[in-house]
């Protein structure tokens, strides 16, 4: 790093933001505030049902071939420093050589469904989620390895070492095994108050303490190692800051680190956090806590279905040529509340706020005339309104006044207004959908010295007249969501006589049968009720 890092400074900072499909490097002009971006993607597999799993090997070669052709477009350019950001709550085993004897099982992969079911309702899961902030689901390593261990022992018994999607990562760079605070704060497996792995929860999932890497301050940096400097083109030796996860790097991207500002981010899934300077305990067992820093908290919930839902639209609803665009300009053409048609979005297992992944989606109230811009529409506002009984809880944290979003799918106008009026508070989407390699890039230059904080990291990468869209909700749509809301419970009521019917059983029992029956809905979700499924 340069001893003048500053905004008249030369040199290039780098965020990589490997996500769910795809690796993104976004290099940041520390002089010029200018921006390159290059993405590679790769898919998300599913094996088998309830399987989300990625190759290894991909996923690197994509984080490598987005930073070489990164470099090539800068030129020379010098670069200063890398941070990284990865996706949460990913799961891989490696041998005594870091070599993948495992995929990557993704936050998506919902085959720990039985594990997380049978926790769920005990004391052990609510004192589990009180010491690790972070709820049983089957999104949860802690759960992913209670699994394996259990019904893969085999498996298991070739693992040395236990990674997540940030170790990989790092290792490929630096060739250090190690993760840092955040993405181990989303384990399932680190206390939050020794900010050490939890020996109760480890010992819980079938593993020992020596299977998990050594956890650095998010704000720790390696060495690049001389290969993975081969293959970029960046000098041997460059700071790689060993960064975050990409939920609180989202909202430290977005400028959501104020008391009462939210920051949402949609990508495949979605989530919206709020920051606290110490962890939160949520009683309700809604909210997750996870780290940006020693003391910068994000609490908050996730949701699994997000802009993954139109995707999915468009390759049942469409065909191999209908573009998301397409799909949402048809979707425009229908008024909100989709004429009483409501789609429950639970495609991927679920995760917050209810964090039941046995939830199966559905279409609600669907008629005769009801068309293919209705299906999508409904899909885009049932992924909204789900978020606003997230936004829902946090309130009990602290008021929230308003929403600093992220993410791709809100280049669209559609996603911005639904999301809007859903969540009735104004919605500030940042000029571009890299917030959270911007927050990344902003952590590091903080890590360094070069920054007094994260934010004021940011701040050197960002122009003063950033081009934020502000979508203010329409009061007319806000007032149709309400009432979408507070009639999903009458929908599912309309259902219950003829599911009694298919399903052979006595009158008044659906709503009470097992882990994929319809009561948690009824009780809570699209709604302003906040107790606890």
């Amino acid at each position: 790093m340069t001893d003048d890092c500053s905004a008249s400074a030369p040199g290039i900072v780098i965020g990589v933001d490997v996500g769910t499909t795809a690796a993104k490097v976004v290099a940041f002009g520390l002089r010029d505030r200018s921006r390159t971006s290059v993405a590679c993607e790769y898919p998300l597999q599913h094996p088998e049902p309830d399987a989300a799993v990625q190759d290894p090997d991909v996923i690197l070669a994509a984080v490598d071939a987005a930073l070489a052709e990164t470099v090539r477009r800068l030129e020379g350019a010098r670069v200063e420093l890398v941070s990284v950001s990865t996706a949460m709550h990913a799961v891989v085993g490696v041998d005594a050589k870091v070599r993948p004897v495992t995929p990557v099982i993704t936050w998506a992969d919902g085959r720990a469904r039985h594990e997380a079911r049978a926790l769920r309702d005990t004391p052990e899961a609510r004192a589990l989620h009180a010491r690790t902030g972070t709820p049983v689901h089957s999104m949860s390593p802690f759960v992913k390895l209670r699994w394996l261990t259990k019904d893969h022992p085999d498996l298991a018994a070739h693992v040395v070492t236990w990674l997540g999607l940030k170790d990989l990562v790092l290792h490929h760079l630096t060739g250090r095994v190690v993760t840092e605070l955040s993405s181990a704060s989303g384990t399932g497996l680190l206390n939050l108050e020794t900010r050490q792995w939890d020996p109760d929860a480890v010992l819980a999932a079938g593993i020992r303490t020596h299977q998990l890497p050594e956890v650095l301050p998010t704000t720790a940096y390696l060495p690049l190692a001389p290969e993975p400097a081969r293959r970029s083109g960046i000098p041997v030796g460059t700071p790689v800051v060993v960064g975050a996860a990409d939920g609180p790097l989202g909202n430290l991207g977005t400028g959501a680190t104020a008391p009462g500002v939210a920051g949402l981010s949609i990508g495949t899934s979605g989530a919206i956090r709020l920051m606290t300077d110490r962890p939160y305990a949520d009683p309700t067992g809604r909210l997750f806590c996870y780290a940006l820093t020693d003391d910068l908290w994000a609490v908050g919930s996730a949701v699994s279905n997000g802009g993954s839902v139109v995707r999915w639209a468009g390759s049942v609803l469409g065909d191999a040529s209908t573009s998301d665009e397409a799909l949402l300009a048809l979707a425009d053409t229908v008024p909100a509340g989709s004429d009483g048609l409501v789609m429950l979005p639970f495609l991927l297992a679920e995760r917050g706020p209810l964090w039941n992944g046995d939830l199966r989606g559905a279409y609600l109230g669907l008629r005769a005339d009801h068309r293919r811009g209705h299906l999508v529409r409904a899909a885009v506002e049932g992924v909204a309104l789900q978020l606003a009984t997230v936004l829902d809880a946090l309130e009990a944290v602290g008021p929230v006044t308003s929403v600093r979003a992220t993410g791709g799918v809100f280049r669209a106008p559609l996603w911005r207004a639904v999301t809007a009026a859903a969540l009735d508070r104004p919605l500030v989407v940042t000029g571009a959908a890299e917030g959270t390699a911007l927050g990344a890039a902003g952590l590091g230059l903080y890590a360094l010295g070069a920054a007094d904080s994260p934010s004021a990291g940011v701040g050197l990468l960002t122009a003063s007249d950033y081009d934020d869209v502000v979508e203010l909700a329409e009061p007319g749509e806000v007032a149709t969501y309400r009432a979408v809301r507070a009639g999903v419970g009458t929908l599912l009521d309309q259902l219950r006589e003829s599911a009694e019917l298919l399903a052979h059983r006595p009158s008044g029992n659906l709503l009470a049968t097992d882990g994929n029956s319809l009561a948690p809905l009824a009780s809570g979700l699209f709604t302003n009720d906040n107790r606890t499924s």
